[in-house]
Formats: C-alpha cells, structure tokens, sequence
C-alpha cells in the first residue's frame, strides 16, 4: 500500500475519531438543564386571566407579542388578548415556550427564564382550564 493511501486512511480514520468524540459529548438530562424549583410563597389560588395572567404577558411577552408588534418583532404570534393567545394554550407552545423544555423556541427570547412564581401561575391556570375570566 503506498503511502499516500496510508495517510488518506489515516486522515479519514481521524475525522471519524474525532466526529465520534464530540458527538458522544452532547448532555441531554433535561432535569439538569431545565431543574424544577419548589416554589414556595408563591399564591396560586383564584388565578384571573384579567389579573395575574394578563400582568406576566405585560410585563414579559407583550414587548414584542402585543397586537401592534407582534407582525413587526414578534414573528406574527399576538399575545395581546385572550382570544389571540388562546390557540398557543391550546396546542401547548405557549407553555413549552415559558418552560424552556425543548419543545418550542424560549421564550422570552435574549432574557432570563421567567421566575419560578410566574411559571407555576402560568400553569396552574392552563391547568384549571385557561379561562378568560
């Protein structure tokens, strides 16, 4: 064999080795990655779309997902009403978008994970069956 095809195959063997390695580093415990937090102090009883669901879209989502931005900086999703974020509760990206769970893009996007107390509102009133009350 000469030994140009030796250095091809020792080249080629190489790549692989090393595609191989990195490959087999990617970390995939989503338990370490997104950890559930016990949340303590947080109330989540009597949770009013018109109160606490409509002040945690404010004051996170509607910088860009409000009726008039949402087409501009907010992809198209419009989060500004019940009726428009409604159809995100049904299909579930709304919560997987909060949750940071893999599932849909994170949101907010460039800015920390919502607090714990917020999440755990958010979920609560899904739960209960998302009124619009």
């Amino acid at each position: 064999m000469s030994s140009l095809r030796k250095n091809r195959i020792f080249h080629i063997g190489t790549v692989i080795t090393v595609l191989l390695v990195f490959s087999a580093c990617y970390y995939d415990k989503s338990d370490t990655i997104y950890p559930i937090t016990v949340v303590t102090n947080c109330d989540t009883t009597n949770i009013k779309y018109a109160n606490q669901i409509t002040s945690i879209l404010n004051a996170n989502c509607n910088n860009c997902h409000s009726a008039t931005l949402a087409n501009s900086i907010g992809g198209g999703i419009n989060l500004g009403s019940y009726a428009s974020l409604k159809p995100y509760i049904t299909n579930s990206s709304f919560l997987n978008s909060v949750l940071r769970n893999g599932k849909a893009a994170p949101m907010p996007k460039n800015a920390n994970k919502l607090d714990n107390c917020s999440i755990l509102v958010i979920q609560t009133w899904i739960n209960q069956g998302a009124l619009n009350n």
